[in-house]
C-alpha cells in the first residue's frame, strides 16, 4: 500500500456562510482524499486531510486560493505533512460547527455543602 500523507488546515477570511465546507467536501472527494472540516467559533474553517501526496498538495492549493465561489480567502495555514501507513478515515465529511463561546455550557458548580449542581 502507498504511503498516506496528512495535514491539518485552517482557512481564514470570508469562509463561513458561503458553502465553503460543502465545496471543500466535494473537492476532497473528487481528489480521493479523506478527513473532515468544520466551522470554528472564530469564523474560520479548520480540518484534516489525508491521501496521496500529489492530491494532498492539490487540495492545499485549492484551500489557499480557490474555495467556494462566494468565499474570500485571506490566508490558509497548514501543519507539517505527516506520513502514515494507513488511512484514519473512510471518507471526507463535514463535522458539526464548533460551539460559540456564549453557547458553551459552564462546568458543574459546587454548592456550599460540597455537592455538585448539574446544568439543565
Amino acid at each position: 500500500m502507498a504511503t498516506v500523507h496528512s495535514c491539518e488546515f485552517e482557512v481564514f477570511g470570508k469562509v463561513q456562510g458561503v458553502y465553503f465546507r460543502r465545496h471543500a467536501e466535494m473537492k476532497a472527494k473528487t481528489l480521493g482524499l479523506r478527513g473532515w472540516c468544520m466551522n470554528t467559533a472564530d469564523g474560520t474553517v479548520k480540518g484534516y486531510i489525508e491521501g496521496p501526496r500529489t492530491e494532498l498538495n492539490l487540495m492545499k492549493e485549492w484551500l489557499r486560493t480557490t474555495g467556494s465561489p462566494a468565499s474570500n480567502i485571506a490566508r490558509a495555514e497548514f501543519s507539517e505533512d505527516q506520513e502514515k501507513r494507513d488511512y484514519g478515515f473512510k471518507n471526507f465529511h463535514i463535522r458539526p460547527d464548533e460551539p460559540k463561546e456564549h453557547d458553551r455550557r459552564p462546568p458543574n458548580k459546587q454548592d456550599r455543602f460540597g455537592k455538585y449542581e448539574s446544568n439543565p
